[in-house]
């Protein structure tokens, strides 16, 4: 539909050297739900997301697998594109360093940066970390156990000495600063804002953007020798997705400059520092918003292959259901801190908010219906305060909740939803529809109605997070498929009195707690 406001939201491009976990799984989800949540909200959406399978790491996993590096990202890439719709991910493209198209926007960018003066052919001596294909300086390294010397990310670092083309960074500095202030909401949360200010007040230093001892990358133009160090290659990709270096074509006018990219914590230099001075030194817009969210761990230990205890999404949702994992990791921690993943706060998270709250308030009322209504629609009558206050209660989410999903504060929309919930709970016991049935079968009606209109306005906001759940509660409902969006929230949307309902069927059921099974 013309004229649509647009939403350009994207994940960072994820390495081939594993298989995706919980952390992919984690950054992903939240995309697809702000993706979701814009889409009902009337804007046009684009949802990026795909693999990086250029770079040292990756070409040494190939290696250590038997394969071509470009066997290997083919089988690793798939693992990827396999989770999507395994975690109902409603992606739009789903891009890979490999293409064609990609190589082609690379090198364009790098012309741009080249004939603009910001990139000189020099050496580069320096430590280097193959796993954080990152560069660090002498001052930003650790010692390990046995007095090596580490990465702050406590990745093992080697000394590298070799032919390198470098991007200006340090003539940059002050128009980071200026777009930062300019712009104060262009990283969140505030604390990795300040984060990135401390580091590029501290003082730039030319970025090393090429490699000569390894070829597995995109070739510098006018110099095979040199490959495209990995960040400026992988940060491109969210042009590539869009049409560029064709910056007329109408997705690239559309959605550029990107609304947000979401990252994890770790990379959030390459993101905020690097990729807006690449932008704004190729006269490209920056993006608008960088969001860089925290880590898991796993019953309060750190996630790492040598303690074995990688939490495989997939394992989960066979566990526990789809849903209600999306639901557990939207709600249970703050979106931007780190969290722990604990199975027994996730059997009570979703016993509590789904199947005691949500599932028994629908569960209650659409029985009743079902029994006491002829399976249709009741016809209210005249609706009293308490009626009045609970329709407005759930009338009244929407905006609050555009307020929460703008700055991706995603928990705290959950739970204004579900003060609602648990409002109308309240309401339905307080109002006691079972005991009406025999003293006044029309109030018994209203109720019933009143309920069962609060749950479709809850329903219809919550499906960004619970697509399948949601889909079938609105089927309960008598929710038409074209009346399921956000515009569908007022009078107008309500199920006519009269509808034919379907039998209904319970959606969550309560999990067992393990030490019960």
């Amino acid at each position: 539909m013309a004229g649509r406001p647009t939403f350009y939201i994207t994940t960072p491009i994820y390495y081939v050297n594993d298989v995706p976990h919980i952390g992919h799984a984690y950054t992903t989800l939240a995309c697809d739900v702000l993706a979701r949540f814009k889409r009902l909200d009337g804007y046009d959406v684009m949802f990026l997301t795909g693999t990086d399978e250029h770079g040292q790491k990756v070409a040494k996993s190939a290696a250590t697998a038997g394969k071509t590096p470009i066997e290997f990202c083919d089988m690793v890439s798939q693992n990827f594109r396999d989770l999507l719709p395994k975690m109902n991910f409603s992606n739009n493209d789903f891009i890979r360093t490999t293409e064609s198209r990609h190589h082609t926007a690379c090198q364009d960018i790098w012309n741009k940066l080249e004939e603009a003066g910001f990139i000189y052919l020099d050496g580069y001596s320096g430590w280097y970390s193959v796993r954080d294909e990152a560069f660090y300086g002498e001052d930003e390294l650790i010692d390990g156990e046995e007095g090596e010397r580490l990465a702050p990310t406590r990745a093992p670092v080697e000394w590298v000495e070799e032919p390198s083309y470098f991007f200006r960074l340090s003539a940059m500095e002050d128009k980071l600063l200026a777009h930062y202030e300019k712009y104060p909401d262009a990283i969140l949360p505030e604390s990795r804002r300040n984060e990135v200010l401390s580091f590029v007040r501290s003082g730039l230093r030319d970025l090393s953007i090429s490699r000569t001892s390894f070829d597995w990358g995109v070739p510098v133009p006018r110099n095979s020798d040199h490959i495209m160090y990995v960040w400026l290659d992988a940060l491109t990709n969210y042009l590539t997705a869009i049409g560029y270096p064709d910056t007329e074509c109408d997705s690239f006018r559309k959605y550029w400059p990107a609304d947000i990219h979401v990252v994890g914590k770790d990379i959030l230099r390459f993101h905020a520092v690097y990729w807006p001075a690449f932008l704004m030194a190729a006269g490209l817009e920056p993006p608008k918003r960088v969001f860089a969210h925290g880590w898991w761990t796993n019953e309060g230990e750190k996630i790492s292959k040598s303690l074995g205890n990688i939490i495989d999404p997939l394992e989960l949702i066979k566990s526990y259901g789809l849903d209600q994992v999306r639901y557990f990791l939207m709600r249970e921690v703050p979106f931007g801190r780190d969290g722990d993943f604990s199975r027994q706060a996730f059997v009570h998270r979703i016993n509590g908010d789904l199947a005691n709250d949500l599932g028994n308030l629908a569960q209650r009322s659409l029985s009743m219906i079902a029994k006491n209504c002829g399976a249709t629609m009741p016809q209210p009558g005249i609706f009293t305060d308490d009626d009045i206050r609970i329709l407005e209660a759930a009338g009244d989410i929407l905006e609050t909740l555009r307020g929460h999903f703008d700055r991706q504060t995603i928990h705290r929309g959950l739970a204004k939803i579900w003060r609602v919930v648990r409002d109308a709970n309240a309401y339905f016991a307080f109002q006691e529809p079972w005991a009406l049935k025999k003293t006044d079968p029309d109030r018994m009606n209203t109720v019933l109605y009143v309920t069962a209109e609060v749950i479709r306005q809850l329903v219809i906001l919550t499906q960004p997070v619970m697509p399948d759940s949601c889909t079938i509660l609105l089927n309960q409902l008598g929710v038409g498929a074209d009346a399921r969006d956000f515009a569908s929230l007022g009078q107008n949307g309500r199920v006519l009195p009269g509808t034919p309902l379907p039998k209904p069927q319970g959606v969550f059921p309560r999990l067992v707690e393990e030490e019960d099974a």
